[in-house]
């Protein structure tokens, strides 16, 4: 079944999105009496379609649901439009639960006023790709961090480096036993410099290897949000 995240609930009526509707009935032209999954507040429902001068969603039964072992908070400096795109889609799909994008020194792509556009795009693709992968949340996407802004007080804090050589990425997670939530940093391309990692060290984030290769920064996301979904899997 098509899955869909409702933007409010009454009684046994789902409210979705107009562009939902739409893709109901144009993109899947679905029929009265079809059934789709709809998640409201994090509870999956399997819901029918009612087709009557106009598109109703009803409340049919309530569907089990996987929720996430682990809060994972995925830090991605802003990157250019495809390779961003490609990072929230793959996080999505890898369980990051929220996304922090934040401004380094080697950043190439400047925000200037047009913060609140990349939000809305962003947004709109960690909702399609929670559709996707059959989620019941959708990652939550920040407005623009800065490094010194990573204050923290909680969670396992790592922060990927290009100049640690022993705390490797493995010891790490071999050592996740009750943790509840961990803030995960990718530098850009060109990596973080010397002063910013520093002062992330400074907030209580631990600078780990993730071996010997040196990878793109959209790579970096799916390898170490892999590994974590492998130590994870009951």
């Amino acid at each position: 079944m098509q899955r869909y995240f409702a933007v409010d609930k009454r009684d046994d009526l789902f409210i979705l999105e107009s562009s939902d509707l739409h893709h109901i009935s144009n993109v899947m032209r679905m029929k009265d009496g079809d059934f789709v999954e709809v998640v409201f507040d994090k509870v999956l429902y399997k819901c029918k379609v009612v087709i009557d001068n106009g598109i109703t969603i009803i409340y049919d039964s309530i569907l089990h649901g996987n929720d996430d072992p682990i809060d994972i908070v995925l830090i991605v400096p802003i990157l250019k439009e495809q390779k961003m795109d490609l990072v929230l889609q793959k996080a999505t799909e890898l369980g990051a639960t929220r996304i922090i994008p934040i401004i380094t020194e080697r950043c190439i792509v400047k925000l200037n006023d047009k913060e609140s556009k990349k939000l809305e795009r962003w947004s709109r693709i960690v909702k399609e790709a929670s559709e996707q992968c059959k989620r019941i949340s959708i990652p939550i996407i920040d407005n623009v961090h800065t490094i010194s802004e990573l204050n923290f007080s909680d969670g396992v804090k790592l922060v990927c480096s290009t100049r640690e050589n022993e705390k490797n990425i493995k010891n790490i997670m071999h050592n996740l036993n009750g943790c509840a939530k961990m803030y995960i940093v990718v530098g850009p391309e060109g990596g973080l410099s010397i002063d910013e990692e520093n002062k992330l060290n400074d907030l209580g984030f631990v600078s780990i290897t993730l071996g010997k290769r040196i990878m793109r920064v959209e790579t970096v996301p799916m390898f170490v949000l892999s590994i974590l979904n492998y130590e994870l899997m009951e």
